[in-house]
């Protein structure tokens, strides 16, 4: 595998923390190890915990010792991206949602004095790609434009086909793995409130979309009737499993973007 050289020298244009966007901590951090591209821990903990994943991103994986899990291609680069953005520096952690996982880690934006949003530069990077959650959802729009233009000049994970979007008639042979796919919304259809937006003339077997009716609501609100995309090319994103046919189960409108062609 080719290895990926990251620049020395942060870009002249830096991603800086808009006022009024999250909460602060109050206090500024060094990190004692970096565990993966979107993990760290820190020197002393904060908040009781001492553990911090990135929020709103997603690394290449490293295995760490889970057996039978393969590391996924560019994972130690992506580590590697990390430690160069942040060793050394104090950084300061903000919070835009809910603060600590399940496994008891902070889910923080991270920025150091200079005001560089760290998760942004790893968008910009090419070393992570969004992943958000309902509970969690500040600047993810500003996390998919990075995204987009790092994907679009090919940069990182965008140039290696572990990482690629995919088509719907792929989606059957990527069960149970996070996966960015877009293609055209053939159908959408409300059923018991629940909404379906179907890829494929055959509900039974092809790629579909779904939304609990809370959810469709949340999409309505704001500003996003899923019912109106049929027609539409769309890039979802989520974990896909197999419920008739390749299924996401969106809980959240940043996980449907509506592609202009």
């Amino acid at each position: 595998m080719t290895a990926i050289r990251l620049p020395t020298i942060l870009a002249a244009v830096m991603l800086f923390v808009p006022p009024g966007m999250a909460a602060e901590d109050g206090t500024r951090h060094r990190v004692g190890q970096v565990v993966d591209g979107d993990t760290v821990i820190l020197a002393q903990p904060a908040g009781g915990a001492d553990q911090v994943r990135l929020v709103g991103i997603q690394a290449p994986k490293l295995a760490l010792g889970r057996p039978d899990f393969a590391a996924w291609p560019l994972a130690a680069e992506a580590k590697r991206a990390l430690d160069d953005l942040i060793r050394g520096r104090l950084l300061t952690l903000t919070f835009g949602g809910r603060r600590l996982d399940r496994h008891g880690r902070l889910l923080a934006h991270l920025h150091d004095e200079a005001g560089t949003w760290i998760q942004g530069e790893m968008l910009r990077l090419g070393m992570a790609r969004v992943y958000s959650f309902p509970d969690n959802r500040s600047r993810i729009a500003e996390m998919l434009a990075l995204e987009g233009k790092a994907r679009a000049r090919r940069r990182g994970i965008w140039g290696n086909p572990f990482y690629a979007l995919r088509a719907p008639g792929e989606a059957h042979h990527h069960i149970d793995t996070f996966q960015v796919i877009e293609g055209a919304v053939l159908d959408a259809a409300k059923v018991r409130g629940r909404v379906y937006l179907n890829f494929g003339p055959d509900w039974r077997t092809d790629f579909t979309v779904t939304l609990a009716p809370k959810t469709a609501r949340l999409f309505v609100r704001e500003g996003l009737d899923p019912l109106a995309l049929e027609g539409r090319r769309v890039r979802v994103r989520g974990w896909l499993a197999w419920r008739n046919g390749p299924q996401i189960e969106a809980t959240h409108p940043e996980q449907i973007e509506v592609v202009e062609r």
